[in-house]
């Protein structure tokens, strides 16, 4: 009980505002994963239930929150990263095994616009992505803290407007709030994966960015160290497993398990 409890004042801590899967005091098993992988990841825990495995509850917010949260001694037994960086980190501070971590998915990066919305753009070198703008702001994750924000000014810096862009971005704590964000009409532009776009029908994809702007994009998955749940491996491999493939190509992830 005290273990649930922790992971309560973990979450309110973190003003999760995408939510989790199940109330944690109900949950045997607790992922803490990519804001981005909401709904894919719900889908697939509920196969894993299903199946016969234990009660999975899921903690989202940014790779960055969930890695400190787990530094901090959170109780959770999975991690799911957006990239290297905090897994990397997780491993340098003895919370997860290196050997024990794996690239699970991949991603894309998009230009968004509200699904009514006539802006037109195509992202190449000096795009006129700041005189579109005006005197409005881009939505995107917080490039400090955030990996989406972070492949996102990667992108504008490779393409050579990121100078004129700087001062016109809303940085929001996960890419999910960065979608609301343009989803909602509080932004008309929005830097956010794929598989986020996807997933909001209030949104349009005005264009992709090239993959050679940015970092790969890569979700490395791990059974977190401390954790003395015996499901987490089981969980970990039902991850890479058919089934959860077949959910998260659905959702426009690339699926890397096993490269």
């Amino acid at each position: 009980m005290k273990r649930r409890n922790l992971l309560l004042s973990f979450i309110a801590a973190a003003a999760i505002t995408v939510g989790t899967a199940i109330p944690a005091s109900a949950a045997d098993l607790i992922i803490f994963a990519a804001a981005s992988m909401k709904g894919s990841l719900d889908k697939v825990a509920a196969a894993f239930e299903a199946g016969g495995g234990s009660k999975v509850a899921i903690s989202y917010a940014s790779s960055s929150q969930l890695a400190k949260q787990i530094e901090a001694a959170a109780p959770a037994d999975v991690f799911i990263s957006a990239d290297t960086k905090w897994m990397d980190y997780l491993v340098e501070k003895g919370a997860v095994k290196k050997e024990a971590a794996f690239n699970l998915l991949g991603n894309r990066l998009v230009l968004v616009a509200a699904k009514d919305s006539t802006v037109s753009l195509k992202i190449e070198k000096d795009f006129a992505l700041a005189a579109t703008l005006g005197e409005n702001r881009i939505a995107m994750g917080d490039p400090k803290s955030v990996p989406a924000g972070k492949y996102g000014q990667e992108s504008l810096k490779f393409y050579g407007v990121w100078k004129d862009v700087e001062p016109k971005v809303a940085g929001a704590d996960n890419v999910r709030a960065a979608l609301k964000l343009v989803s909602t009409g509080e932004a008309p532009l929005g830097i956010v994966y794929e598989t986020d776009a996807k997933a909001d029908k209030e949104v349009k994809v005005v264009d992709v960015f090239g993959e050679d702007s940015h970092s790969p994009i890569v979700y490395p998955v791990a059974p977190v160290d401390a954790s003395k749940n015996a499901d987490k491996d089981a969980f970990v491999k039902f991850l890479g497993g058919a089934e959860a493939t077949k959910i998260f190509k659905d959702a426009g992830f690339t699926t890397l398990a096993g490269s």
